[in-house]
């Protein structure tokens, strides 16, 4: 019995260790506050007019998750938007559901 328990234990410590990022985040709620923001509108001025290129382009600087909620938290910071946190991890989950793939 013991030993069944450690085993889950240390299985539901390594499931947790492996979860996704922005597992809090909603993929649509994070579509909407970016389209509402107007976010596209910027990335398109620097992408020379498809703003969603920045999200996919060969040389993008985004490689990780960390790096991602980085790039949005200066983004928000830059251009003063009045996101929440708990919103800006919603954003994360949309780029990172559509464009990253991160694990």
């Amino acid at each position: 019995m013991t030993r069944l328990l450690l085993a889950l234990a240390l299985a539901g410590a390594l499931g947790t260790a492996h979860a996704a990022p922005f597992a809090r985040g909603n993929p649509a709620a994070g579509q909407k506050l970016f389209e509402e923001a107007k976010c596209n509108a910027c990335h398109a001025k620097m992408m020379g007019g498809d703003g969603l290129r920045l999200f996919t382009r060969p040389d993008r600087k985004v490689t990780d998750a960390k790096a991602l909620a980085s790039r949005i938290r200066a983004c928000v910071t830059q251009l003063n938007v009045q996101w929440f946190p708990e919103d800006e991890e919603h954003v994360a989950a949309w780029l990172n559901s559509r464009f990253y793939k991160f694990r």
